[in-house]
């Protein structure tokens, strides 16, 4: 009897933030994405003031939130029928454990903003509280700086809860993204590094991206 052959790794998660306009939702959706994030800060020139003419179906919908209170969080899952919040602030774990009283059926994802392993010490208390976590780079923005952090040190991120990968995936990381290997990372995320301008994304350039990731 031959041995059993071992199991091959899953595909990454594929999560694409900072979408707006209803056409080009359309278009990135098409491609198989696994989530689609709507950023709802104010502050960000990716910034969702209004639902958009079409939002996905095919794919998960998740609201990225910065220090927003738990009402507005709660309105616009309602309003956007949303499956995900990310967390991208400075929210800390009592306002987790509220937000999880407060609403029922979202997916939590915490982000971190990373430059060395010192910054891992900050995840420790969100241990077993949110779903995912999502490591982005440190940077002027709180998100979507187009830059990326050493990947390395998260080698020292020893913790259960899996996370995406973010900060600066561009068009030319497939390699870079296959050669990278840790237990607990379950896909990455993808925002202006694949934008011809802020929440508009170059999706000939995603899919390709893809199909070189899949390869």
């Amino acid at each position: 009897m031959s041995p059993m052959s071992p199991t091959p790794p899953a595909p990454p998660l594929i999560k694409v933030c900072g979408m707006r306009d209803a056409e080009n939702i359309r278009e990135v959706e098409a491609l198989g994405i696994d989530l689609m994030g709507f950023i709802f800060w104010p502050k960000s020139s990716r910034y969702v003031s209004e639902r958009p003419d079409y939002m996905p179906a095919q794919c998960k919908r998740v609201g990225v939130f910065v220090d927003a209170s738990i009402d507005d969080i709660r309105q616009h899952i309602a309003d956007y029928a949303l499956d995900m919040v990310q967390l991208h602030g400075h929210e800390g774990p009592d306002f987790v454990r509220a937000l999880r009283a407060a609403v029922s059926s979202p997916v939590i994802i915490k982000a971190f903003n990373i430059a060395t392993k010192v910054d891992l010490e900050a995840i420790k208390p969100y241990e077993n509280l949110v779903d995912y976590f999502l490591f982005d780079t440190k940077g002027p923005s709180v998100g979507g700086n187009g830059a990326k952090f050493d990947w390395s040190v998260l080698a020292d991120y020893v913790g259960m809860t899996p996370f995406l990968l973010s900060g600066g995936i561009g068009p030319d990381d497939a390699t870079r993204i296959k050669a990278f290997h840790h237990p607990r990372c379950i896909g990455i995320d993808l925002n202006s590094c694949f934008e011809t301008a802020p929440a508009v994304k170059d999706a000939a350039a995603l899919s390709r991206f893809l199909s070189q990731l899949s390869q």
